[in-house]
């Protein structure tokens, strides 16, 4: 599903009503009615609603879902931010549909004194809509939605926010002043705001994309990123009947060093749980016993074996977890990429030693796939900038490196990214402040290798697949336990779940977050 831009999505609009003949306002009838609908399945208790409409197409949205929620029999009432003499002729059609419908109590407002006193009189309201401004909205708030929004910010009433919070620019990632949200309906597709943005209160309130009529055709963006967890559904295809282990792949994943062999164990367990035929763990021999202590299905080997000895017959190698740094563990990292004729993921130590010598990374990426996954310290070294330049500028650093040195780059973090070769980049929404622990970097690097094991023809997209697992697999966890309690040992726990879950529900609705929250679970 691929992220437009404020000025793309309206060019959608554009395309969707000229050349595919769908009206602005059979747009604008879709929207309101997907609402009303993740209203009904998600608030259905809260029945007294007070829907905030803006001018503009955003309010029209919120006039046709309060239509709809009056329609199941919901108490609502509208509240028009400005004269209806200021509406343009179509939304002040849709004015007129719904007060001669006659179930929704319509107030309109001209200015902010009439407003304070309309809001107050909806003091035992249960679900506020804010579809105050939209996707074309530029900031700052002013006037009657800054108004609203002031009030809102007091309340501690659940609010549904329509497209996107009122205040939110659509191509940013911020917003001075917003109105809060405990869940987001947006249509088509995501915009920057809703890849990267904080939205909600928590972040396992729901933010969801409905379609609403646009084609395919119609999607058209030259912004070059897309979202990670429509890869996800590589997993969801059931597996052949007659699919044997040889069938998924074999793992080499090498690494650990005295004090630190539950990295490479966890990285293991991490391939296994995601669905390797096989996997082996290659450690120092005195570690061995350690590391297959974990699991009784993992193989092992020593890592002192000889390079083309430890790849034979393997489809993946994964290298770096608790490697360490000493001369011994360089000569072992430069022996196995040195021989490796198959994808390898790179990770942790093994980012710290390639670090050391530039230009490695891109002649090494000849010949062969390499996925790199560093955490913001790791990208910091491999690029040479601080780690201040990495955060604040993530996705032009992450798609002018693996762009530059032919790979694919996991920039891991809140919201990590998956950058292409090609320099297209895929956005992952799932994920918690859980799995800020150690040992969930090498979960994801087992869960990333096993994806590439078994769809070895699409290892980008198996890459972004195992990323939006592994998140899911810690927001599931977390629901579970706690962001505050809950390991990375938990997330490998907690991958059945996440594999069974459905992002794209039956209700229509494509979860970018809040899936496991809301125990969205669909069976294939």
């Amino acid at each position: 599903m691929r992220i437009l831009t404020a000025t793309e999505m309206a060019a959608c609009d554009r395309v969707t009503s000229e050349r595919f003949g769908v009206s602005p306002a059979a747009l604008m009838r879709a929207a309101g009615e997907a609402v009303a609908r993740f209203a009904a399945l998600h608030y259905g208790d809260r029945r007294r609603v007070l829907a905030l409409c803006g001018r503009g197409n955003n309010g029209g949205d919120g006039m046709v879902a309060a239509q709809a929620l009056a329609a199941r029999g919901w108490q609502v009432t509208a509240i028009l931010l400005g004269a209806e003499g200021t509406l343009r002729e179509e939304l002040r059609a849709l004015w007129r549909s719904v007060k001669s419908d006659g179930r929704v109590r319509l107030l309109a407002c001209a200015d902010a004194a009439s407003l304070q006193t309309l809001l107050a009189e909806c003091a035992d309201t249960e679900l506020v809509l804010d579809a105050m401004v939209g996707t074309g909205f530029r900031g700052p708030l002013r006037g009657l939605p800054l108004c609203a929004v002031e009030w809102l910010r007091a309340q501690a009433i659940p609010v549904l926010a329509v497209d996107l919070p009122s205040g939110w620019d659509a191509d940013q990632n911020c917003a001075e002043l917003a109105a809060p949200a405990d869940s987001v309906v947006t249509f088509t597709a995501p915009k920057p705001a809703h890849a990267f943005g904080l939205l909600t209160r928590r972040w396992s309130d729901p933010v969801v994309v409905v379609g609403i009529g646009s084609p395919e055709e119609a999607v058209r963006t030259g912004y070059g990123m897309h979202w990670a967890g429509s890869a996800k559904a590589i997993f969801e295809a059931a597996r052949a009947a007659n699919a044997h282990k040889g069938s998924f792949g074999h793992v080499l994943v090498a690494g650990g060093s005295a004090g630190r062999a539950g990295a490479v164990a966890m990285a293991a367990m991490a391939a296994m749980r995601t669905g390797a035929g096989l996997v082996t763990a290659a450690v120092p021999e005195p570690l061995m016993p350690l590391v297959v202590g974990f699991a009784p299905e993992m193989m092992t080997v020593p890592l002192a074996t000889d390079a083309e000895t430890l790849l034979r017959r393997k489809t993946v190698l994964a290298i770096g977890p608790g490697l360490g740094t000493e001369a011994d563990a360089a000569a072992a990292l430069r022996g196995l990429l040195d021989a490796c004729r198959v994808p390898a993921v790179i990770d942790a130590d093994a980012l710290n030693l390639l670090a050391r010598e530039p230009g490695s990374v891109k002649a090494l990426a000849r010949g062969r796939k390499l996925i790199l996954t560093p955490h913001p310290g790791e990208m910091a070294r491999l690029a040479g900038k601080p780690v201040a330049e990495i955060e604040s500028d993530r996705v032009s650093i992450a798609r002018d490196y693996a762009a530059a040195n032919q790979v694919t780059l996991v920039l891991k973090g809140h919201r990590t990214l998956v950058a292409r070769a090609d320099g297209r980049i895929a956005v992952n929404t799932t994920g918690n402040p859980g799995m800020a622990k150690g040992g969930s970097g090498d979960v994801l690097t087992g869960m990333i290798a096993a994806a590439v094991a078994q769809f070895p023809d699409r290892i980008d997209e198996a890459v972004e697949a195992a990323v939006c697992l592994h998140g899911l697999a810690g927001d599931c966890a977390a629901r579970r336990l706690d962001e505050h309690t809950m390991l990375a040992t938990d997330t490998i726990a907690a991958l059945s779940e996440a594999f069974r879950l459905r992002l794209a529900d039956d209700n229509g609705f494509i979860w970018l977050q809040g899936a496991a929250q809301a125990n969205r679970e669909r069976r294939a």
